[in-house]
């Protein structure tokens, strides 16, 4: 049991650094002046890449992470244990931060276009995700680092 959710942690782990990755390298490369039907490809594949690979894998790394606690009592008393499952709570939150908005965002740059206004604007209305993409990579890797050098933090009388 314990080496199937250290799998699936893992996998999910990946799938949402991989995902997160690919996500802000479209939308940094996306042109700032772009047409109705360029855009729009565009728009499909952030709002796919979010739906179908990020919100799963943060569902499944942070599932498997509290199960494994569970699973392994020498994990409930282990500062870096609790270190990664406070960054946990940054990804939820990244990743709540990316998913939401980003549809919404693909909506209102979708009217924009549709409503003649500037190209350019429809297309800088995204970079606020792209900023959160690079907190939720620098928080996985803060996370996985922590897992691989399980450092010791000081110890706390109760």
């Amino acid at each position: 049991m314990r080496r199937l959710l250290k799998f699936l942690h893992t996998l999910g782990a990946a799938g949402l650094m991989g995902a997160a990755a690919a996500l802000a390298i479209i939308l940094i490369l996306t042109p700032a002046a772009i047409g109705t039907a360029g855009y729009a490809p565009i728009l499909v594949a952030t709002s796919k890449i979010a739906a179908w690979i990020i919100s799963p894998s943060i569902v499944l790394t942070i599932v498997t992470g509290l199960l494994a606690m569970l699973a392994n009592p020498a994990f409930q008393d282990v500062g870096w244990v609790w270190a990664k499952a406070a960054t946990g709570i940054l990804i939820l939150q990244a990743g709540l931060h990316v998913l939401g908005p980003i549809q919404e965002e693909a909506k209102r740059a979708a009217g924009a276009l549709a409503g003649g206004s500037d190209p350019a604007n429809a297309a800088r209305l995204l970079e606020a995700e792209v900023n959160t993409l690079w907190v939720l990579l620098a928080v996985s890797v803060a996370n996985i680092a922590l897992g691989v050098w399980r450092p010791r933090f000081p110890e706390y009388p109760v």
